[in-house]
């Protein structure tokens, strides 16, 4: 496991904040409510996503050959270590221009840090992380904003470039599609059983080469003409996110269990109690519009809601892209992708069995 900062006298990151990760997010249910309230005050013709379905980034029109995909994704740490810290902020960041088929071409640095509690290396160790990210990506860090708070926030408003036709919402998806999961699940349980003292250097070193993946299959996905919808799995597990894509297009999802993807280590974890508190509040914010099967009990529906930081892509496409599909995933080193489900005509709504 990598130093963390406590190896500087610093409280560990873990410490300071109530939450971590994409276990942050306002709970579904709570944001719907929000979002409900707010009315865009006119139409712009050049907005091709906006807040409607709950996408992964807006998308607006400049011209027929491109459109920008703008976003801001942060959050409190989901570790100790501070550089690891700020890779993870930094690719979920980026994940969802990922999401919309785009690619990016610059970010800016979001950072909220208690300054007379964390000591300015390790700070500058949590910057470092995003920045690096941003250098394999490609884009610079161009800028950003600081405020002092009092629990520690980093993260990136993050744009990209792709062409008007390729732009991947998550509510296109179509009647007949199988779905895709790119990256195994289960980083909140690892995430909790960390903060529990009870993940190994193997768990640890599993979920950073997950959460520190970035999603850059997106553009060749989107390339492929059977390929109708992606969104990127995080706070709101994969329930959660199969259920917007599932409502965006008046569709109903099915999952398969035997065939999802996971961590090491995650369903002993999640057997000895090592659940987030975002699982259950995501459960009661849509769970009302989930049928779960027999062989799905609460621990594995514990699984099923587990908040994903820096999660996978979900893609929606024809059986007939399923193969080429998974191997753009391959190619690009996302060797656990497998398909997990399909989408059919019928009520809105997840079934697991």
């Amino acid at each position: 496991m990598t130093q963390d900062a406590s190896a500087t006298g610093a409280p560990r990151l873990t410490s300071l904040s109530h939450g971590g990760g994409c276990g942050c997010k306002i709970a579904p249910g709570v944001l719907a409510d929000l979002l409900a309230r707010f009315t865009p005050a006119q139409a712009f013709p050049g907005l091709m996503v906006g807040t409607e379905t709950a996408d992964d980034a807006a998308v607006y029109r400049l011209n027929d050959e491109q459109a920008l995909i703008a976003t801001t994704d942060f959050f409190m740490p989901i570790v100790d270590d501070p550089y690891d810290f700020g890779r993870i902020a930094a690719t979920n960041a980026l994940s969802d221009v990922y999401a919309m088929g785009g690619t990016p071409i610059m970010a800016l640095a979001i950072v909220g840090m208690p300054i007379n509690v964390l000591p300015r290396e390790v700070i500058a160790e949590i910057l470092r992380g995003g920045q690096d990210v941003c250098a394999q990506a490609g884009i610079p860090v161009a800028g950003g904003h600081t405020i002092d708070s009092v629990e520690p926030i980093y993260g990136l408003a993050a744009m990209g470039l792709v062409h008007p036709d390729r732009v991947k919402r998550n509510a296109d998806a179509r009647a007949g599609d199988v779905l895709i999961l790119s990256k195994p699940l289960g980083v909140g349980i690892l995430s909790a059983a960390l903060k529990k003292g009870q993940l190994d250097a193997a768990g640890y070193a599993a979920m950073i080469d997950s959460t520190t993946r970035l999603n850059t299959p997106g553009p060749a996905l989107a390339a492929l003409p059977g390929v109708h919808a992606i969104t990127d799995v995080t706070g709101f597990g994969l329930l959660g996110h199969a259920l917007e894509m599932s409502r965006g297009a008046k569709l109903r999802a099915r999952l398969r269990w035997s065939a999802l993807p996971w961590l090491p280590q995650v369903q002993a974890l999640a057997q000895a109690g090592m659940i987030t508190g975002a699982s259950g509040r995501n459960w009661a914010s849509y769970g009302a519009a989930v049928a779960l099967g027999a062989a799905v009990d609460e621990v594995a529906r514990a699984m099923l809601t587990d908040p994903q930081t820096s999660g996978g892509l979900l893609v929606a496409c024809d059986r007939e892209t399923a193969d080429a599909a998974l191997q753009v995933l391959a190619v690009q080193g996302f060797t656990q992708a497998a398909i997990v489900g399909e989408m059919s005509a019928g009520e809105p709504g997840v079934e697991v069995g």
